[in-house]
């Protein structure tokens, strides 16, 4: 027990703490009001159809954070700190519906979470294209959909929407995959069969055959909906997160099952709206070229003449022809950068199919 003098310091220490939450409540409420005076400014009485989510500000925003962070806690610890009151402010602006591969509880619904904070309306469809269609209907603001796996690769049904959806690429957020065997079943002697989404199956693969030989694996939509079906049947293990077990109520019976730890899906950010340059930015592109000796070399060329670096290049066999491919390709900059642009309009000359995804924000959030 403390004694009397250490209790004194204790109450000082507390009453100090009282005074300063009372000081961060009082100005994220001011932020909050400057955030309203944002949105009649934007709105002007109704008159004028606003865009509130800006997510080259928010990036400007969470990279100042990060920049004069000085004190105990660490960088990015702030900066979620921040991307929660951005959320909560945000919300007073305009609610932000955003579309994602369901149920609730799977990966993609942590995605959005993250990249768009607690206060976000998530809404659950029941597929990739379901995203897309929703969003071009304008029943989401916006969409989140899986792009990449550090372990399985390209996300091909994504990959294709993008091809043939007129929505832009506005955001893109990582998430580190930690998969959970769950189940109602108490031990692994029960278990008939496992489920989960195909990426996440093959995320697994090695667990699943080092340590339930002879189980049954079985492709489902969702993690999520591969948890709902375990919580239906005993005899069912899915592969899911963590939330998705307190969500439907199942046991872990074993955590960490991918056979890489440091498992990462990339998100891409879908929605109507042109993101504006935040100063450090990627651009998105689908190309394709005429089947010929350096053809590849030659509109890469444009880029590297220029010093533009390129983080990404995936090549996926084409629907229009026999051994024709299409080349999914990012670079660093944004579209409206001048040597960019050059070399954008230089390589659209190049090729013989040529589509802008979009310009997005490098995301300050690991």
């Amino acid at each position: 027990m403390p004694n009397d003098l250490e209790l004194q310091q204790l109450n000082h220490i507390r009453q100090e703490i009282d005074q300063v939450d009372q000081q961060i409540q009082t100005l994220i409420s001011r932020r909050a009001e400057f955030a309203q005076k944002v949105a009649d400014i934007k709105t002007q009485g109704g008159q004028v159809e606003a865009i509130f989510y800006r997510p080259e500000r928010e990036a400007q925003v969470l990279r100042a954070v990060k920049a004069r962070n000085k004190g105990l806690i660490p960088d990015d610890d702030m900066a979620r700190l921040f991307r929660e009151i951005m959320s909560v402010c945000l919300a007073l602006e305009q609610p932000i519906k955003v579309a994602y591969l369901g149920p609730e509880g799977s990966y993609t619904h942590a995605g959005v979470v993250k990249q768009f904070g607690s206060s976000v309306h998530p809404y659950a469809v029941s597929s990739i294209e379901a995203v897309f269609d929703t969003v071009e209907k304008g029943e989401a603001n916006y969409g989140l959909v899986p792009v990449e796996n550090s372990t399985e690769g390209v996300v091909k049904q994504t990959q294709n929407a993008l091809l043939g959806s007129p929505l832009k690429v506005s955001g893109e957020v990582s998430l580190l995959i930690e998969h959970c065997l769950l189940s109602k079943a108490t031990g692994h002697e029960s278990i008939k069969k496992v489920v989960a989404h195909p990426q996440a199956l093959g995320q697994c693969e090695n667990w699943l055959k080092n340590n339930l030989p002879g189980v049954v694996v079985e492709a489902v939509d969702s993690n999520a909906l591969a948890a709902q079906m375990a919580q239906k049947d005993e005899t069912l293990a899915a592969i899911a997160s963590e939330q998705a077990a307190q969500l439907y109520q199942l046991s872990i019976l074993e955590s960490h099952i991918e056979d890489r730890k440091d498992n990462t899906t990339k998100f891409w950010v879908v929605g109507k709206e042109l993101t504006e340059p935040s100063g450090d930015d990627k651009t998105a592109m689908i190309l394709s070229m005429p089947n010929k000796a350096g053809a590849l070399l030659d509109v890469l060329s444009s880029f590297a003449t220029r010093d533009i670096s390129m983080t990404r290049i995936i090549s996926l066999p084409s629907n229009q022809a026999k051994w024709d491919y299409l080349f999914f390709v990012d670079v660093l900059g944004h579209q409206k950068d001048p040597l960019l642009a050059e070399a954008l309009q230089e390589v659209a000359a190049k090729t013989s199919f040529f589509k802008l995804l979009g310009s997005f924000p490098v995301s300050p959030l690991p």
